[in-house]
């Protein structure tokens, strides 16, 4: 019975990361740290690694603090949390990453509806170069007109 508590500290955790993700992409991201991501919204240049790509680390720090607690002394629920956390930082980089800005050749050519409207709810949210005005700050969950 504790593994399935543990599964559904697992997947909780995951579906509430897409609200962390709103909140931090739209009041930090675009906010106090748009210093970091601003080379994200600017038309692309050569380079493999954006300013941007430091919220990766700075998101797997608390899953790495959670994995470490989790397991000290023994397994607990603070290891699940950290693996959902670790789920959604996959997930954002296979769709984020891969899927919307193809950095890595993969998935070009999709015909999946769901997949589409992300691309295209992306697309509008980067319409904007600057950190104000922006629209669809999620990752999963983006408004229905999307997808369309």
């Amino acid at each position: 019975m504790e593994i399935l508590l543990f599964i559904g500290v697992t997947v909780v955790t995951f579906l509430l990361m897409e609200m962390v993700t709103w909140l931090t992409h739209k009041y930090v991201m675009h906010g106090f740290l748009w210093y970091l991501h601003k080379d994200h919204h600017q038309p692309k240049y050569q380079h493999v690694f954006e300013k941007n790509d430091t919220f990766f680390v700075i998101f797997a720090i608390p899953s790495i603090t959670l994995f470490y607690l989790g397991v000290t002394p023994n397994l607990n629920y603070l290891f699940f949390i950290g693996l959902g956390i670790f789920f959604y930082g996959l997930a954002y980089f296979l769709i984020h990453d891969i899927l919307i800005h193809q950095r890595i050749k993969w998935f070009k050519r999709t015909n999946i509806s769901y997949f589409k409207g992300l691309r295209k709810a992306h697309k509008i949210h980067h319409k904007y170069l600057d950190k104000e005005d922006g629209e669809c700050f999620g990752m999963l969950l983006v408004p229905k007109k999307y997808f369309k």
